[in-house]
């Protein structure tokens, strides 16, 4: 009996050994790619093996909310992360993935964000675009599916034509660069994934809070994949990797577009262009223009 309870503590032994190799590969890997925001305490690292990748989890509750983003800055490229959002009640809730150059007035941003839901109400799913700090130019999508039952993939390519957002491989929409309208180009951004509370505007124009007894909120991100050029703030010169016209020239053609409209038909929610109260004295200039 005491060799035997001998052999079964020495695999627990080794097993406890290899989860915390795991863990510590992965907070390892977490600190070469990004820095944290928020509580570090609030944020979750996980090992699933060479087949599964690395997972990275955020933590809300009533004391912090947390995130992560890139070290690198880029000029242009493409960025994917596969999420699960919060399930239940999220009222108040912010999850997100995004592209930004900073806080300025003058400042460069790419977004998706999902606005956390009553129980039974859909989460939306909100994108947006600002260029030299001129932003209010949301599409905002009900989704065909429930993002808080699984992991789904979430990307934004970014070249100087056009920037493209697509979930789980499917274009929801294109936002064009037009001669003489504001488009971010110039700017190199960080890329940013947050879970926080914005109960002051998330829900139902802010009407419905965060509940904080459902805390704490918990959205795992993996398979992040960042393929852009690299800016080097010390020399202020952008390097690209092999391979990068692929995305660099990227604009979507007659079959992607079409997935587009049937995106704006089907889950579209909100739409800036129409949106004549905000915009009494005229829409934006890209409003009306072809894709």
């Amino acid at each position: 009996m005491a060799a035997r309870s001998s052999a079964l503590l020495a695999v627990l032994a080794v097993a406890l050994a290899a989860v915390s190799f795991l863990l510590t590969g992965a907070r390892a890997d977490f600190d070469d790619q990004f820095e944290a925001i928020g509580d570090r305490d609030h944020i979750g690292y996980r090992d699933d093996g060479e087949d599964k990748g690395q997972e990275f989890s955020l933590e809300l509750d009533q004391e912090s909310g947390s995130g992560f983003k890139s070290k690198a800055k880029y000029l242009f490229g493409e960025f994917e992360v596969k999420m699960k959002l919060v399930d239940g009640n999220s009222a108040g809730t912010v999850t997100s993935f995004y592209l930004t150059s900073g806080e300025s007035a003058t400042h460069d941003e790419i977004d998706i964000e999902f606005m956390g839901n009553s129980s039974g109400d859909p989460y939306v799913m909100n994108t947006n675009v600002w260029a030299s700090g001129d932003g209010k130019k949301e599409h905002q999508f009900y989704l065909w599916f429930d993002p808080s039952a699984d992991f789904h993939t979430y990307k934004i390519t970014w070249n100087p034509k056009n920037i493209i957002f697509e979930v789980d491989g499917v274009p929801v929409r294109t936002f064009k660069k037009y001669d003489g309208l504001p488009f971010p180009s110039s700017r190199p951004m960080t890329v940013h994934a947050t879970l926080w509370d914005g109960s002051y505007w998330a829900t139902q124009h802010g009407t419905v809070k965060i509940h904080w007894r459902h805390a704490p909120f918990v959205v795992p991100y993996k398979a992040y994949h960042a393929n852009g050029c690299v800016h080097d703030k010390a020399t202020n010169k952008t390097s690209c990797p092999a391979g990068s016209d692929a995305w660099m020239r990227r604009e979507l053609g007659e079959e992607e577009l079409k997935t587009v409209a049937w995106a704006e038909r089907n889950c579209l929610s909100y739409n800036y262009c129409a949106d004549g109260w905000r915009f009494p004295k005229g829409f934006p200039g890209e409003c009306g223009r072809d894709l």
